[in-house]
């Protein structure tokens, strides 16, 4: 007997079919098996912002028809109901296919910098930090502004990086209209493409999960992907560069995306990433 809130009860309410069983995966997440033979998952947001802007990302991130995401079967408040993943070893077949396909996912684009997906939530989440979507007109000025400093001043505030430390990545950040690389369009992004959000499934696709989409520079997507490593990394990237050529010296810009998620993993997880995001800031300055 499942109690409303209960993973069975809600992958029961958003499916129309009957819970057979819960597996628990984490403390947030569990498998569902249900009547009909499908398993679904069920997910529980720490806030109603957070399980809104998932929702909305996996639906905006689908129906650019680039890479496959698990499809959305319902949420409320608290919860959110997708599609399993059947997952299987990476392969080169299967990452040549995402990288081409991440290309055709930014090509689809957004409305602007910083540009929420379509139904979501201004203020979002990035894990567990917050993640506020504020539209800007060039590159540079949003990301420095909405996604660097932000980090950068709670990460004084919490103790995390010293004020003396911070002005380094602050210069960088004064210079980013000078090392940002020619104007793009924003670009259709995940937003928090580390390994652990892409999966590789049994079929050979790769399916992609736990967005926090936004418009973007296309690089920061790829310079995720570096920063903490992916299966097949340069064969993903020889596919997407097929597909959509890089601008010149992008490989020389990848720290500069990169201060993005180390910050935010600072002020998450604490000092060993500040110091990985100041190594990052003070290579830039003396590569410039």
């Amino acid at each position: 007997m499942y109690t409303p809130d209960t993973p069975g009860a809600v992958a029961a309410r958003f499916t129309g079919a009957t819970a057979l069983r819960e597996r628990p995966r984490s403390t947030t997440l569990a498998e569902v098996t249900l009547d009909d033979g499908r398993t679904v998952m069920v997910k529980r947001g720490d806030v109603p912002e957070a399980v809104r802007a998932e929702a909305a990302g996996l639906r905006w991130l689908a129906d650019a028809g680039a890479v496959r995401v698990p499809a959305v079967h319902g949420h409320d408040e608290r919860s959110l109901v997708t599609d399993r993943v059947v997952t299987g070893p990476p392969t080169p077949e299967a990452a040549l296919r995402f990288g081409r396909g991440l290309a055709a996912l930014h090509a689809a684009g957004a409305p602007a910098f910083g540009a929420p997906p379509p139904g979501g939530p201004r203020r979002a989440r990035i894990g567990l930090a917050p993640l506020r979507n504020t539209d800007g007109a060039d590159w540079p000025g949003w990301y420095a502004e909405h996604r660097v400093l932000p980090y950068l001043r709670t990460a004084v505030d919490e103790g995390t990086m010293r004020p003396a430390e911070a002005a380094v990545v602050e210069r960088v950040c004064a210079r980013l209209p000078e090392w940002a690389g020619p104007a793009e369009p924003p670009a259709r992004l995940h937003g928090d493409l580390w390994h652990g959000n892409v999966l590789w499934g049994e079929d050979g696709q790769v399916r992609i999960i736990d967005p926090a989409a936004h418009g973007g520079h296309r690089e920061t997507d790829l310079a995720m992907l570096r920063l903490f490593g992916c299966p097949h990394l340069e064969l993903v990237l020889d596919g997407y560069r097929r597909a959509a050529p890089l601008a010149d010296g992008w490989t020389g810009r990848v720290g500069l995306h990169q201060l993005f998620p180390l910050l935010v993993h600072a002020v998450l997880f604490g000092r060993t990433y500040a110091e990985q995001a100041l190594s990052v800031a003070g290579r830039a300055l003396r590569d410039h």
